[in-house]
């Protein structure tokens, strides 16, 4: 069984750095750039919603055939890389431009129509490629837990430095340039830099295995056909597909959908307020990722699950009735606000690097039962679940603020940050009219931004992990078993062709 040097564990992992910094800007923070921003209709914003959708309903094509594209390619530097550098390129062009451009109204619509489905191809290509390269560097369950949790733990540095530095510098007095608008055109300008130079350390570092001979593609064509079969087939994958897609949507909901503006609303238009609560749970998370591959040798799998999904329902509820309770605008409440978040955070992330782990060892599994790993095609599906979950987490960001009426303070803030970003007010003056609009924001309003932000991903964490119980089969003892008899079977195979050449 290959076991992944120290090289490759490293050189791999630092290379989801940059690539989550970039990432993270459109998923973490687009939908407070579109409404706190640039300030776009609301009738615009729904064309906006309808894109996001329908880009994400055409990527359900998209990811499938690129994960066979990619088990299909055959080069002097392996299957992944090529596609890796290709979308790296690319990928930080439709960012630059995106965030770039000075359009508005249904110009801006086109635009953003054309770069997101842009962005939907080209990072596909990129994420794809470098996440099914992952199972191909490690099959034993030691190394492939310590292979994922340094490339999750990586990746948490690149969207927690994220988390950082995008409210920070974006919001309040240390904006970059004295406005949202030039602060976001910096600050992805600078990630797209960072997004290429650690992508260079993973194609120069990692060390793929020997591709097999020609004739040994476990997929031969691209096709609907093989895709749908493939996934359908995978009775695991298919469990997996609606676990993953429950906990993205609900792990997003809270700070990064409804939770900034929620504490802007509660606190003051302070982004450092914002950094502080999200990157000490990003802190926490950090640490969980240190240790998971030796916690992960002493304690059962399902046993870590319902530990984090103990922790995820127990953070929220404790956001909840802190959020109710205590006195409004207090520090007393903001802190217990990320007692809560840091629970729930650090649950989530346990959560998320196991469902990581059960989504590889489906690659196994699919081996076993059907004589194919489709290491692309299997892989395809978790940057479609995430980008599918991201489209809804932004649906259901954009009903709740229109429904409680709170684009009509957003979009006032949008109009300060605009007026500073064209030089008509300075930002002493942006910063007295922001929190004149702050101001006039009803109680009731923030409550009910803090409901929503609580109670769906409370619920949602507990449908993912009850499904993840009774549907997910794929133990630790069975999955030795699984590698057990493909190794049988390889060893048959070889005496097989031995005899016949005899």
């Amino acid at each position: 069984m290959q076991t992944p040097s120290k090289r490759n564990r490293l050189t791999f992992g630092l290379g989801t750095i940059g690539r989550d910094m970039v990432y993270s800007l459109i998923s973490m923070y687009l939908i407070f750039y579109l409404t706190d921003v640039i300030n776009i209709p609301t009738e615009t914003l729904w064309w906006v919603a309808g894109i996001i959708l329908f880009a994400r309903i055409y990527d359900a094509l998209n990811d499938p055939v690129m994960g066979v594209i990619v088990d299909n390619t055959r080069t002097r530097w392996g299957k992944f890389k090529p596609w890796i550098t290709i979308g790296m390129v690319l990928s930080t062009v439709v960012f630059m431009v995106s965030f770039s451009n000075t359009f508005d109204g249904w110009t801006y619509v086109a635009l953003f129509g054309a770069m997101y489905f842009a962005y939907s191809i080209v990072f596909t290509m990129n994420d794809i490629s470098f996440w099914g390269m992952l199972p191909s560097l490690a099959s034993r369950k030691e190394d492939r837990d310590r292979l994922t949790s340094r490339a999750v733990l990586f990746a948490g540095i690149g969207s927690g430095a994220a988390s950082v530095i995008v409210p920070t510098f974006t919001a309040g007095d240390m904006a970059i340039g004295g406005n949202a608008i030039t602060a976001y055109r910096t600050i992805c300008a600078v990630f797209c830099v960072l997004c290429i130079g650690t992508q260079l350390i993973t194609l120069f570092g990692v060390k793929e295995k020997p591709l097999p001979p020609k004739g040994a593609a476990t997929v031969n064509r691209v096709g609907i056909g093989t895709i749908v079969r493939t996934i359908k087939n995978n009775d695991q994958l298919v469990w997996m597909i609606l676990i993953f897609l429950a906990y993205t949507v609900g792990s997003g909901i809270a700070v990064n959908g409804l939770g900034v503006n929620y504490l802007y609303f509660e606190f003051g238009y302070d982004g450092f307020l914002f950094t502080l609560f999200s990157s000490l749970g990003a802190v926490a998370s950090g640490m969980v990722y240190m240790f998971f591959a030796p916690i992960m040798k002493r304690v059962k799998r399902n046993q870590m699950m319902r530990w984090a999904a103990g922790c995820i329902f127990a953070g929220y509820s404790f956001m909840l009735l802190a959020g109710l309770l205590a006195p409004a605008g207090a520090m007393l409440k903001y802190v217990l606000l990320m007692i809560g978040n840091i629970g729930a955070f650090g649950g989530q992330n346990v959560y998320y690097m196991i469902v990581m782990v059960c989504i590889a060892n489906t690659v196994e599994y699919n081996e076993w039962k059907t004589g194919a790993r489709a290491e692309g095609i299997i892989f395809s599906v978790r940057p479609f679940i995430t980008k599918v979950g991201w489209a809804c987490i932004n649906l259901i960001t954009l009903v709740i603020y229109l429904s409680t009426g709170v684009r009509n303070y957003t979009n006032q803030i949008a109009d300060f940050e605009n007026e500073a970003a064209r030089g008509l007010i300075d930002a002493a003056a942006k910063s007295d009219g922001i929190k004149a609009v702050l101001a006039q924001v009803p109680a009731s309003k923030n409550a009910a931004l803090l409901v929503c932000m609580t109670v769906i991903p409370a619920a949602l964490g507990l449908i993912s992990y009850t499904l993840y119980r009774r549907k997910y089969n794929i133990t630790e003892e069975r999955y030795e078993q699984i590698l057990s008899d493909l190794k049988e079977r390889e060893a048959l195979k070889e005496a097989a062709l031995a005899g016949g050449t005899a």
